[in-house]
């Protein structure tokens, strides 16, 4: 069985610039997660507060960071899940010319 959820919303401190790191942005983010257990229930709430946590916890630095907190905590939550995958955009980056977002996926296996 599959759980995603789609484009979560959230402000945060991120980024490696000195007004990122005082100014709130926003991110999206998007997880999904495959479970063992195809009669089994995951609670939703715990998934999107593991995201909530790791946006409210402090600045971070990078996209490639929140994936990667929030995926290892999503694997280590349940052990009926045996597969995460993150997605986080960044839609407003300035890198000089047009670009709807910056995103990064991470995923990751339960064995790895």
């Amino acid at each position: 069985m599959e759980i995603n959820l789609q484009n979560m919303f959230f402000y945060g401190l991120v980024g490696i610039l000195p007004e990122e790191r005082v100014k709130p942005q926003p991110i999206e983010i998007d997880l999904g997660i495959r479970i063992t257990d195809d009669n089994g229930i995951v609670d939703y709430r715990r998934l999107y507060a593991i995201v909530a946590e790791v946006m409210s916890a402090e600045h971070i630095d990078y996209l490639e960071e929140i994936a990667d907190r929030v995926v290892r905590r999503v694997i280590d939550l349940d052990e009926r899940i045996r597969f995460a995958r993150v997605a986080v955009r960044k839609p407003r980056v300035s890198l000089g010319g047009p670009l709807d977002y910056a995103e990064v996926v991470v995923t990751r296996n339960a064995d790895d």
